[in-house]
């Protein structure tokens, strides 16, 4: 027996000291709730992916997929000068579109920075623009009201002590040649350099809302949180700003305080996702297109109802979605995407409430075929979004004793609700469905939403 008790007393210790060495930071989860409090209120931001590889206009990963060496890659630099750049119109052409928040790529996998740095010469300073694209920017979305996101590239395709990996330029296909490639590059250096100019970007620009890092790559000839010094990047992450809000692409997943949302990206979930069965806060990163940087040859640009399709079913389970822009190399944004921002704008405008605030439906609610569901919490209703417009009758089964007025959101104009009639339907329905007594013309509304005030 005494044997017994010091086994068991020896694994708990252990657990105890596994535990302790996963974890970040202390917080509660209610701390956490109220930390990411408004990001869930806001539901829809933009992404921007924005550097020199808009000169070459065909995907921002042009340099691994064409295998651009340096010294061809830099005729990119040598003559990037975004002479239309705005980012006040940029500012407001994301606040119109109903965004709450927007991040932007201070470095993407190319190592250029878009910000002045003291720890290389590859940055926006010593390009014909000469000017910190980071402040200009971070001073025009701040102004609008909106929250400040930075995107930073843990890969990096131009250090010279980065490691060459199986996403580089240079990749090889055999150990043996990545041990050549990597004949007298040091990745400790540029951790170090990792972490510095991480710091320079949380110290420089006042509050940061979002840091997004990105990404971890496991495996054979990959790279994971040993390589980046995830846990010491993080827990320096957490003392400078906070209140940040940060993605898990650090390869912390298994480290409390060591990501706060998951990011599904190009990618719709069939569920709410979840960790050990419990529900996690999400955000899915989607492009209009199929390139994150501008491709002007790229033409597979989604319509205004899928994107609105894309907003309304990430809110319908729990998350976000950042929606990206990838502006030309003259600083504007792609004809396609004022058009597509402005659409969505105007149904944000007059629908923006069943988004904001809005989250997955109470279990007891099922969604009438061809709907998508939202629910506000705070103010107890439930929004029904008609992706295929019915015609007049239009049955929600097991609502009758839930409901109590119903409107479209778009004009507050009363919907009446009825009892289910006709000989066909009879036979279908049950006492508790109501019928909702629709227009036969679909009002003028990509997707109409129908306001339903809870008892």
């Amino acid at each position: 027996m005494k044997k017994l008790l010091v086994v068991v007393l020896v694994m708990t210790l252990i657990s105890q000291t596994s535990f302790s060495q996963k974890k970040i930071w202390s917080e509660t989860e209610e701390e956490k709730t109220e930390r990411l409090a408004w990001w869930t209120e806001a539901r829809f931001g933009m992404f921007i992916h924005w550097g020199i590889y808009a000169q070459a206009a065909r995907h921002e990963w042009v340099k691994k997929r064409e295998r651009i060496s340096d010294e061809d890659y830099q005729k990119y630099f040598d003559v990037f000068d975004p002479d239309m750049f705005d980012p006040a119109d940029w500012a407001k052409k994301a606040k119109a579109a109903g965004m709450k928040y927007a991040v932007i790529t201070t470095k993407h996998h190319d190592g250029f920075n878009m910000f002045a740095s003291e720890f290389n010469d590859y940055n926006v300073m010593n390009t014909p623009y000469g000017k910190d694209i980071i402040k200009e920017w971070v001073d025009a979305f701040r102004a609008e009201g909106l929250g400040i996101g930075f995107y930073y590239s843990l890969i990096d395709w131009h250090h010279p002590e980065y490691t060459i990996d199986r996403v580089h330029p240079q990749s090889a296909n055999t150990q043996e040649e990545y041990d050549e490639l990597n004949k007298g590059r040091d990745m400790s250096i540029y951790r170090e350099y990792l972490k510095n100019q991480v710091r320079e970007i949380l110290t420089n620009y006042g509050k940061v809302d979002v840091l997004w890092l990105d990404y971890s790559f496991p495996g054979k000839f990959g790279k994971d949180h040993d390589d980046w010094g995830s846990e010491e990047l993080i827990k320096m992450v957490r003392r400078l700003q906070p209140g940040i809000l940060v993605n898990d692409r650090l390869d912390l997943k298994d480290y409390q305080g060591g990501w706060d949302f998951t990011t599904p990206e190009q990618f719709k979930v069939q569920k709410w996702p979840e960790e050990n069965g419990v529900r996690i806060p999400w955000e899915t990163c989607q492009t209009f297109s199929g390139s994150w940087g501008y491709y002007r040859d790229e033409h597979t640009w989604k319509d205004n109802k899928q994107l609105l399709v894309l907003l309304i079913e990430s809110v319908s389970k729990g998350g976000n979605l950042l929606l990206n822009v990838g502006p030309t190399a003259r600083g504007t944004f792609d004809h396609r995407a004022d058009k597509a921002l402005a659409e969505m704008g105007e149904w944000m405008k007059f629908n923006g409430r069943s988004v904001y605030g809005c989250t997955q439906a109470p279990d007891e609610f099922v969604a009438p075929d061809n709907t998508l569901l939202t629910y506000n919490p705070k103010t107890n209703r439930l929004y029904v979004h008609l992706l295929d417009y019915p015609m007049q009758n239009f049955l929600m089964r097991d609502f009758g004793d839930k409901v109590k007025y119903a409107q479209f959101l778009h004009d507050a104009s009363e919907i009446k609700i009825g009892k289910p009639y006709g000989h066909w339907v009879a036979q279908e329905t049950s006492e508790n469905d109501i019928n909702l007594l629709l227009p036969v013309n679909k009002p003028n509304v990509e997707i109409p939403v129908i306001e339903l005030f809870l008892k």
